[in-house]
Order: structure tokens, then sequence, then C-alpha cells
């Protein structure tokens, strides 16, 4: 079975380009555009992992990791913030909002899959 990878992103062609990256080497993916979108789908799918952008329109990303690490149901699910955040001190509060990792745009489609699959192979 395919490990499910839901993809929390506003902007259409971050979306389209994690897709057919993370499709190409196997992944099944969810996509979400806003962050109240994301939870439901979380909730509903229960994916391997969350790549989830921080600027979310309807609920941020901060907002969405903290309803997810408070639900018993999606509590354990690998969440992975990505986004343009690089000033110091970013990382930091990212981490110490719930989420398990940071990845910082622009993405970089090499470095992408591997990521994922660290991430994937704690769980």
């Amino acid at each position: 079975m395919k490990t499910k990878i839901l993809v929390v992103e506003e902007n259409e062609n971050n979306r389209l380009l994690m897709r057919a990256v993370l499709s190409y080497h196997g992944y099944d993916i969810i996509e979400a555009a806003n962050g109240e979108d994301g939870v439901r789908a979380a909730r509903q799918c229960l994916p391997g992992l969350i790549l989830m952008d921080i600027q979310l329109p309807v609920m941020d990303g901060f907002t969405a990791i903290k309803v997810l690490k408070d639900d018993p149901a999606t509590r354990a699910i690998k969440a992975v913030a990505v986004t343009a955040y690089a000033m110091k001190g970013d990382r930091e509060s990212i981490l110490e909002a719930g989420f398990d990792g940071y990845i910082s745009k622009p993405i970089d489609t090499r470095e992408l899959p591997e990521i994922v699959k660290n991430f994937i192979s704690q769980t």
C-alpha cells in the first residue's frame, strides 16, 4: 500500500510541484488549499505524513498543527512545515508549535523525496 502524504498549501503551483515529485516516488498525495481543509483531510485520511505551509487562508499552519496535535486521532502523525519563513528563530518557533520538521521554500525537488522518506521511516 502506498504511503499517503497530505500536502496543505494554498499556492496551486507549489501543490502541483510537490504532487508531481512525490507521486513519481510512489506516494499517494492528498491535497488541501487551506488549514481548515487540511485538518479535515488529516482526520479523514490519517496520512503517513503532513507537509503544511504556515501562511494559509482560513486557518494558518500554526493553528492547524495545534488542532491536530491536540486531537488523539491525529496527534501521532508527523507534520513538516514547508515555509518561506527563514529568519533567525523561525525554525525554533515552528518546532515549538508542534511541527516535527521544517523545509524552507523554494522547495528543492531533489531533496524533497529524501526528506519525506526520512520522516516516514520515523513513524
